[in-house]
């Protein structure tokens, strides 16, 4: 989208593929606070470099989009400064996002790894900020990344404003980690193994947005129960509750989600989800308790917080390549048309 460009940081980032991003994120999870360590690596999967790619890189982006049963809002060009608003490192990006504007403008490409620059430019806002770096190394990957897939004009056209945390979020990053670790409590009797239990299940952290979900409930069940909003004024994805849904089934990929914290309190990945989610092409990892999931396939035992993408697409064949055909059933009415797009693109061409 922004090849050819006379800034030489734009395109030092832009000699990375997806796979080498990723590499480099991985190297420098162990230097990134518990609080934000899983929110980078989701938002990186929220944000697919491949998938920006191949959409921005097509000559009908819009027949592109259709051809990948898109829904929502995808891309970072309308997001610069709110994309990665569920990191505790959002707080900083104005002084990040500076930071990285002054590095673009003296950046020279001397063989220096994209792990230690994010590193450096990381310590040196820390040290404005008089923060520790491991608060703010996942937030300045993002805004490289950022700037990577919008371009250095676009990036740099934004003022950094950031809302000031509110709820959990306004609290130590200590005591987030340990907010979001601790279950409901169950009430007098909650250990009776006879009692029905129930628990939080979080959404959004930065409006206090949640919903209950019972023991064993699948999270899309569980949201379609709230009733106390009309979600579809807000997300045209959304028939009931605030997790957007169409089929219950794994078929349609509308339902995926990140897992900020309580991975582990969910049950573990069974094959149809598996082979679905490479299907969609979400990158989910192979732990049986992955950061990526399916709402409608995943069932909750204790309090989980999780972040909602913008878009859903069935891009995996397509765009990976590295699937198989996926035979997809429509479960409802309702998802039908979709269907018929989800396996004309879980199918591909062969010449693709």
């Amino acid at each position: 989208m922004t090849n050819g460009s006379n800034n030489i940081f734009e395109d030092y980032l832009q000699g990375f593929s997806e796979s080498d991003w990723h590499g480099e994120l991985e190297s420098l999870l162990p230097s990134i606070h518990q609080v934000d360590r899983n929110a980078v690596r989701i938002w990186f999967r929220f944000y697919p470099l491949s998938l920006h790619q191949h959409i921005f890189g097509a000559t009908d982006i819009e027949e592109t989009k259709r051809t990948l049963a898109m829904q929502g809002d995808f891309g970072l060009d309308k997001r610069i400064d709110t994309s990665h608003s569920f990191l505790y490192g959002h707080r900083y990006w104005k002084v990040v996002k500076a930071a990285i504007e002054a590095e673009s403008h003296v950046f020279q490409d001397e063989g220096i790894g994209l792990a230690e620059e994010i590193t450096q430019i990381a310590t040196m806002a820390a040290q404005k900020l008089k923060a520790d770096s491991s608060l703010l190394i996942g937030i300045t990957a993002t805004g490289f990344m950022t700037l990577s897939q919008v371009g250095t004009e676009k990036f740099n056209a934004t003022d950094g404003e950031t809302a000031k945390p509110v709820g959990i979020l306004s609290k130590s990053p200590d005591a987030v980690v340990a907010a979001r670790a601790k279950d409901d409590s169950q009430g007098l009797f909650g250990f009776l193994k006879t009692v029905d239990k129930s628990y939080s299940l979080i959404y959004d952290e930065r409006q206090n947005g949640r919903f209950e979900i019972l023991n064993d409930q699948e999270i899309a069940s569980a949201s379609a129960n709230d009733r106390s909003q009309n979600w579809q004024e807000k997300d045209s994805r959304c028939w009931e509750g605030p997790v957007p849904v169409e089929c219950t089934s794994a078929s349609c990929g509308t339902c995926w989600v990140g897992v900020l914290a309580g991975e582990e309190k969910l049950s573990e990945v069974a094959r149809r989800e598996r082979r679905a989610v490479k299907v969609f092409g979400y990158d989910q990892t192979d732990d049986a308790n992955p950061l990526i999931r399916l709402a409608c396939q995943a069932k909750a035992f204790g309090k989980v917080t999780i972040v909602i993408p913008p878009w859903n697409a069935v891009f995996g064949k397509k765009v990976y390549g590295n699937v198989e055909e996926l035979e997809l059933e429509p479960a409802t009415t309702s998802a039908k048309a979709l269907r018929e797009v989800v396996r004309e693109a879980a199918a591909g061409e062969s010449s693709d």
